[in-house]
């Protein structure tokens, strides 16, 4: 599975990514795939050559960029509950600098990088993401209605910007979410936005999870959630996407 590690160029600067596509020399639909707030690491990489694998090239933006390249804190190989907390205490100001201003500036820039590159098919993308990257993710969806045609976020605030943004999105949609993230009256709350904006979408809790269930490097990680995960998401791209 060829891999590569890239520059992207933004108004603010060059953000570092790491991307993953098939290795036979077509062109394949492009996957905009945004991390946890832990960034691209090991588990990450993993997930983006996973997808690969399926037929997509992948790319993974740092979305941290503005503060040095990723990660932008430092990991250990597994991230234990008990080093969670000052990790998120060191990452928290950069999330919440991350405005909506942000993101979509800097979607514009990869998706822009992502169309361009000689392996990535001229037809639609998907954008997925997890935990602070599915808001990312949502946001892009938002913000690109033409270009984005399959929307895919686990374990991550998708009715963070209200019903507003979730009118703008036109891709077909699945949400999942952590048991400990969304009651089932907020998830019956979220279907109705997405039912009264006109989403074609799933939306679901995965039974026995908590926030983070998809990262393999984390003491949240459910084996049998990622899998439910991968069993939502590339059927999902498989039926959405077009290989021009």
């Amino acid at each position: 599975m060829p891999t590569k590690t890239l520059r992207i160029p933004t108004p603010d600067g060059r953000a570092d990514a790491f991307a993953a596509f098939p290795d036979d020399g077509e062109r394949h639909p492009g996957v905009l795939m945004y991390a946890d707030a832990f960034g691209i690491r090991p588990a990450l990489r993993e997930m983006a050559r996973e997808l690969a694998g399926h037929g997509y090239y992948v790319l993974v933006p740092n979305f941290f960029y503005r503060q040095g390249p990723a990660p932008v804190v430092e990991l250990s190989e597994h991230i234990g509950e008990e080093a969670r907390p000052a990790l998120v205490a060191q990452l928290m100001p950069l999330i919440e600098a991350h405005t909506a201003e942000r993101t979509v500036n800097d979607a514009d820039a990869y998706l822009e990088f992502l169309t361009a590159q000689p392996e990535v098919g001229s037809g639609p993308v998907a954008v997925t993401g997890y935990c602070i990257g599915g808001l990312l993710a949502v946001r892009t969806a938002a913000a690109h209605p033409r270009q984005v045609a399959a929307l895919a976020v686990f374990h991550g605030p998708v009715g963070a910007d209200g019903p507003d943004a979730l009118e703008r999105i036109t891709a077909r949609v699945h949400f999942g979410h952590a048991e400990t993230d969304l009651s089932t009256e907020a998830l019956g709350e979220l279907n109705a936005a997405l039912d009264a904006a006109g989403v074609d979408y799933t939306s679901e809790i995965y039974p026995g999870t908590v926030h983070g269930f998809t990262m393999a490097d984390t003491d949240t990680y459910n084996a049998a959630a990622l899998r439910r995960h991968w069993d939502h998401l590339v059927p999902l791209l498989d039926r959405t996407l077009v290989n021009d």
